[in-house]
């Protein structure tokens, strides 16, 4: 009896083994699908179907130097804007989605001010290498690859460093302050500052609750980044004495700025040089100068119109029928006035090192 009594135990035990076991397999099979679909490439879009100006529109007037550097096992490119320019470096970290190119106005905008610019497109991004832009940790590890180039060539290393970045790069501009680099000044436009928490709040938007994915997603993250998979914006920002401003928008529906935003931390914030910048838009709109905002809105509603009137289904020839006829110039203006913000803060650091 008590022999066929452990006989029954171990296979019970064996079958929980074997089922816990396929339920891990397939949790971390869905997740690694699910991560490699959200974490695919960011291309640039098809210059027919889209109304914001790329470099192409900017090339006569404004000649870039391409250069490239290696960062893990891909080869990303950077491009040095204002080559004449020596009011300082500007280094700028995209979005998730796209490139450098995507805020073209807005470097250029820089660039008239005198400031030489340097953009890259990081893993998976734009121009550069990778077949996908594989996790949130990835902006900071990139960016800390581009710093590593810059302070070794002879014609950028002479300048004082300043960072600027947006959402991913929002966070890549502090949590990259965790390295081993001589910054000047930072400044985090709607960054995130952890990327577990902002990988959970997506997944809530996506979910409901994600609480049972969140060990496969933990997982995922630790074995593709490892040490630098909870790699902190604020404990860069913590680490040293660096001057950075953390600007966020209130309406800001793709890093929530009451949970996974650095701005919601700054209770843990203990640097002294930071400043905060709160606005009343949503994740990208402040870029665009309030004619231009106006105007995009005008083009949605007309595009949703198409959208209802082909049943989801715009035949190619209407889509770009639809953003030739578009005021390109009128949609393209760059938001001066919030630029104007980040640039007295990057010439009040200037000032004081004079």
């Amino acid at each position: 009896m008590k022999a066929k009594k452990k006989n029954k135990l171990k296979i019970a035990l064996i079958i929980i083994a074997v089922i816990i076991i396929i339920i891990f397999a397939a949790g971390m099979t869905i997740t690694s699908y699910l991560m490699g679909q959200n974490f695919s490439r960011g291309d640039y879009a098809d210059p027919r179907y889209t109304a914001d100006y790329y470099y192409e529109h900017y090339r006569e007037d404004y000649p870039r130097i391409e250069v490239s550097f290696q960062s893990g096992g891909n080869k990303l490119k950077g491009f040095i804007y204002g080559g004449d320019n020596d009011k300082g470096l500007l280094v700028f970290a995209h979005g998730i989605g796209g490139g450098h190119e995507d805020y073209m106005k807005t470097l250029i905008w820089f660039v008239d001010k005198g400031w030489r610019v340097f953009g890259y497109d990081a893993t998976g991004s734009g121009h550069s290498e990778g077949s996908g832009t594989r996790g949130l940790p990835q902006s900071a590890l990139d960016l800390n690859a581009a710093l590593d180039y810059i302070e070794n060539d002879e014609s950028l290393n002479e300048f004082p460093v300043f960072l600027m970045g947006h959402s991913w790069g929002g966070y890549a501009v502090t949590a990259v302050l965790n390295f081993d680099h001589e910054i000047a000044g930072s400044v985090s436009i709607a960054g995130y500052d952890d990327p577990m928490n902002m990988i959970s709040e997506f997944a809530d938007g996506m979910m409901g609750d994600s609480s049972a994915a969140y060990p496969f997603m933990w997982i995922y993250n630790k074995v593709l980044y490892w040490n630098y998979s909870d790699l902190s914006a604020v404990d860069g920002i913590n680490s040293s004495d660096v001057p950075v401003m953390i600007i966020h928008g209130t309406g800001d529906g793709t890093i929530g700025y009451d949970r996974s935003a650095i701005i919601a931390q700054r209770d843990r914030i203990t640097n002294p040089n930071v400043q905060y910048l709160t606005l009343d838009e949503m994740h990208s709109t402040m870029f665009n100068a309030k004619e231009s905002r106006e105007y995009s809105d005008e083009l949605n509603m007309e595009y949703e119109r198409l959208y209802e009137q082909y049943n989801g289904e715009i035949p190619d020839s209407v889509k770009e029928e639809f953003y030739a006829a578009a005021d390109k110039d009128r949609l393209n203006i760059p938001n001066g006035e919030f630029l104007e913000h980040i640039e007295k803060f990057y010439d009040d650091i200037l000032d004081g090192q004079k």
